[in-house]
């Protein structure tokens, strides 16, 4: 995957301290999702199955509802 081209954006959940959590946005649908260290954008990226990846972002909110 190229990832020149894309929006990254930081999660609404990392903190202010640099640890940082960036998600590229505006690809297709049921793409993997890229994941990335903002300190390190250069570095490496994991991709995530979008399933896989809706599944994380409702656990994180159902965890932060209580």
């Amino acid at each position: 995957m190229n990832f020149v081209n894309v929006t990254w954006r930081k999660s609404t959940h990392s903190g202010g301290q640099g640890e940082c959590l960036e998600i590229a946005d505006g690809l297709p649908p049921r793409s993997p999702v890229p994941v990335r260290d903002s300190k390190c954008p250069d570095g490496p990226h994991l991709l995530f199955p979008a399933p896989a990846w809706a599944d994380f972002v409702e656990a994180v909110k159902v965890h932060h509802r209580g």
